[in-house]
């Protein structure tokens, strides 16, 4: 009898133990929710800068839900891209930690307003480093005018010298604006093309298509590398009619992209349907309204992930 009840201590205690290991895995491999703003992309790796300051690497996997929450109350969830998910935009991650501490995704949710936050905050660092470019192209032309002036001056040894100096200028001009973007804007650019369509329409000209699949072979090679494509439209017409041009036109060129350039989808920037905004040509033109029906790819370089595995 005394040896029986040995026998069944011994194996409620093993129950006990098995139980307890059952329930540490368990605990181990529950669900966690994290919030924060996406501090950059580098394809499938999304880093979170969290409430709590932390970074947090969040992975997406192709079975990662992307929502965007609707209504009143937050009740109702539109499916979106993965491409949606852009540096600047507030989210909340859902998943499970893996071996090497990084979030897995099972879904990643965001609200429409900051959405348009996130591509507004983008745009206008990207016009801000437009303009100090020009700023410093113009500075340089007045420096090149300036040496110019000196070197008419000066003798044959004084030119040379001259042009030793401002060629060391010219590089030093160089690096101080290179240092200036990068405070600017989070990117290098390597390579643009720009589509252009025929009045009223989305459909992409065929000779196009040679063009964007040479850039998506020169965007591979790039670590880290992004595609952003914003469409653009002219004054003509209404202005709800001329933002849906521009989205469609931006999301045809985004399929090229796609489909035939085999770019994937964690690669791409949420198309930017920009509508009647920044004209580039005069609409009162018919040539101008024609430079204004455009589509805008750029190969760009985040310069705060890069070097994420």
């Amino acid at each position: 009898m005394a040896h029986f009840n040995s026998l069944r201590t011994i194996n409620v205690a093993a129950v006990s133990i098995i139980g307890f290991a059952l329930l540490t895995t368990v605990s181990a491999a529950q669900s966690v929710n994290v919030q924060g703003v996406i501090k950059g992309r580098n394809g499938e790796m999304m880093v979170l800068k969290a409430e709590d300051s932390t970074d947090v690497n969040v992975l997406l996997t192709d079975s990662t839900q992307v929502g965007q929450v609707q209504g009143m109350f937050q009740a109702r969830r539109k499916q979106m891209s993965m491409a949606a998910l852009i540096p600047g935009l507030k989210v909340k991650a859902e998943g499970t930690y893996n071996d090497q501490k990084q979030l897995v995704a099972t879904s990643v949710s965001f609200k429409g307003n900051d959405l348009q936050d996130a591509v507004k905050i983008e745009a206008g660092l990207h016009e801000t480093k437009v303009r100090v470019q020009q700023n410093e192209e113009e500075l340089e032309k007045q420096n090149a005018a300036l040496k110019a002036q000196n070197q008419a001056l000066q003798q044959q040894q004084a030119k040379l010298t001259e042009h030793d100096t401002k060629i060391a200028a010219n590089k030093a001009s160089v690096e101080a604006a290179i240092a200036r973007f990068g405070q600017l804007d989070d990117y290098y650019i390597f390579d643009e093309v720009t589509v252009y369509f025929a009045h009223g329409k989305t459909k992409v000209d065929p000779k196009y298509t040679p063009q964007l699949l040479a850039l998506a072979d020169k965007a591979k090679p790039i670590n880290g590398y992004m595609i952003e494509v914003k469409g653009f439209a002219s004054t003509v017409g209404s202005t709800e009619l001329n933002q849906q041009l521009s989205e469609d036109r931006a999301d045809a060129v985004t399929n090229i992209l796609v489909q035939q350039g085999h770019i994937p989808l964690t690669r791409m920037l949420a198309p930017g349907a920009m509508g009647e905004t920044h004209q580039v040509g005069d609409d009162k033109t018919e040539k101008g309204q024609a430079e204004n029906r455009r589509v805008v790819v750029r190969v760009l370089q985040n310069k705060a992930i890069a070097g994420i595995p």
